[in-house]
């Protein structure tokens, strides 16, 4: 299936400070710009999520992530490489990223995405994307479309239609921490 359409739907919605739901390289997320402000409190609201929770963000590929990030150690690259599922990789300090989108110690989770409708959707919007579970605070994560609670499917501006017929689960990234040059796994 083609996502054009769907590419064209987002980018008007997320220039507009507006949500998204989208499939991922994971499960389904909300989405909106990674850097403002005001549509990060949308999904916060939406969500009903406590505001001093941090969220992750997509990025197209390395480049990005030494944009929005000062510093980082290059070698957490190879490490990234070298995984089979999707890794999201807590870096200390956000760089040009909403501050309600970081955790209190100014640090941003941040996952390079392989998925292609995602990278596409990224490179054309030339900003990154938050992405968080397509649930209530406290719910279960949806991972298949039919599981997306019908009064958050309600409450987006856009919903992606594709792969919304996909019947794959998919499962959360590896999460780590890259300190002194080895990843400190947060969850597998």
């Amino acid at each position: 299936m083609d996502f054009q359409e769907d590419i064209r739907e987002c980018l008007t919605v997320l220039k507009n400070g507006g949500v998204i739901l989208y499939p991922t390289d994971t499960i389904w997320g909300l989405g909106c710009d990674a850097t403002n402000p005001g549509a990060v409190e949308k999904i916060i609201r939406l969500k009903n999520r406590p505001a001093e929770k941090s969220f992750v963000v997509l990025v197209a590929d390395e480049r990005d992530v030494l944009k929005y990030t000062a510093a980082p150690d290059l070698a957490v690259f190879d490490f990234i490489g070298n995984q089979e599922k999707p890794v999201t990789v807590i870096y200390a300090h956000a760089i040009g990223i909403a501050e309600n989108a970081v955790a209190d110690d100014g640090s941003v989770a941040i996952r390079i995405v392989q998925d292609a409708f995602c990278r596409a959707l990224i490179r054309r919007f030339r900003k990154p994307i938050i992405s968080t579970s397509v649930n209530l605070s406290g719910e279960k994560a949806a991972r298949i479309f039919p599981e997306i609670n019908p009064a958050i499917l309600q409450a987006v501006d856009y919903a992606v239609r594709y792969r919304r017929t996909d019947t794959a689960a998919h499962a959360a990234s590896m999460l780590i921490r890259w300190e002194n040059g080895i990843p400190d796994i947060i969850r597998r």
